[in-house]
């Protein structure tokens, strides 16, 4: 069994940054070194548009991005690249015994984010109204523009599998660590973020995304997900929308341990009372709200036929033959804001 130590110099890590502009032009390139402990954190600043391969801004690792951007008339073209490998590799799940995956819990660091990869990036960006940048922390208010979106292609290379993430039982306290984690697999997303102010009172937002992912949790079973939302607002009435396929379910636990549903689809509508605001800022407002689901034998609370066990009690096998399940339900709520 091999034992380590850290070092004082496994917390030490550097990160460099070089950008150029040019009539049209912008470009960068960033790289890191950073000890297997040097938890510095992401970097919060964004470099010229909203591209989605960024450091990961976790300990052990080698990184290095760069990418440009190139306008033409109200069109943004920019491809990124990211390539980066952690120091030391994670444990791999079928390591003979007493050897683990790491966690977090247990061990002073561990590959997640960090992940081994290679990684390619195209963002294409319509916005005739630079003015108030599309990608701007605050643009779902600020944007002005009639007609302002994008469309990215992200391609993941990933040679490796990761250490455990850590999970939470049934009660809501208790810390788990998984067994292992889900095997090297190349990994590709699409996604399309649609702005619109049609009028000053009329304004609203479409994100769509599609591609298999990975959960976080140990299953090795890859999900293709799709879907998307719309948010609109029009004076003091607010509506949303959103379908979901073959997608997990809105809590962290559904992707920690891969629980998919078919289908879901959920709509919105609400009245603010005071005065009209976007969805992400505080306010006063009572709505009602939708939501349905279909279930399979990948979705919890699933049950398309009951059989008894040992003792007689009639639980239920998910694995029976039957048609997708359904759910759903209707709400009514209230929100106060100050």
């Amino acid at each position: 069994m091999l034992q380590d130590r850290l070092r004082d110099s496994d917390a030490l890590g550097a990160k460099a940054k070089v950008t150029y502009s040019r009539g049209r032009w912008n470009w960068y390139a960033q790289g890191a070194a950073m000890g297997i402990v040097a938890e510095g954190g992401p970097t919060a600043t964004m470099t010229y548009t909203g591209w989605g391969l960024k450091d990961s801004g976790s300990g052990n690792q080698w990184n290095a991005l760069s990418g440009f951007t190139y306008a033409v008339g109200n069109f943004q073209i920019a491809p990124n690249f990211l390539w980066q490998k952690p120091l030391v590799g994670p444990v791999p799940n079928d390591v003979p015994a007493p050897g683990r995956p790491r966690n977090i819990l247990a061990d002073p660091f561990v590959v997640r984010g960090n992940r081994e990869q290679v990684a390619g990036e195209l963002l294409i960006s319509f916005d005739p109204t630079p003015a108030t940048f599309m990608y701007a922390w605050d643009a779902d208010v600020r944007e002005d523009a009639r007609l302002a979106m994008n469309l990215g292609f992200i391609f993941r290379h990933l040679p490796t599998t990761q250490d455990a993430a850590v999970g939470i039982f049934a009660d809501g306290r208790t810390l788990f660590a998984f067994p292992g984690a889900p095997p090297a697999k190349d990994l590709w997303e699409v996604r399309s973020r649609i702005v619109s102010r049609v009028t000053p009172d009329l304004r609203f937002i479409v994100n769509l995304y599609g591609g298999p992912a990975q959960p976080n949790g140990n299953s090795a079973r890859t999900v293709k997900r799709y879907g998307g939302d719309l948010r609109l607002a029009h004076g003091q009435t607010k509506v949303m929308a959103a379908a979901k396929f073959n997608d997990w379910g809105p809590f962290d636990y559904h992707r920690d341990f891969n629980l998919t549903f078919p289908s879901q689809l959920m709509g919105d509508v609400s009245y603010v009372l005071g005065l009209p605001s976007w969805f992400n800022v505080p306010g006063t407002r009572f709505g009602l709200r939708g939501t349905w689901r279909t279930l399979d034998r990948f979705s919890p609370r699933y049950c398309p036929d009951r059989i008894p066990d040992a003792t007689g009690t009639a639980v239920c096998d998910p694995t029976a033959p039957a048609k997708t399940g359904r759910e759903w339900e209707i709400r009514s709520y209230l929100t106060v804001g100050f």
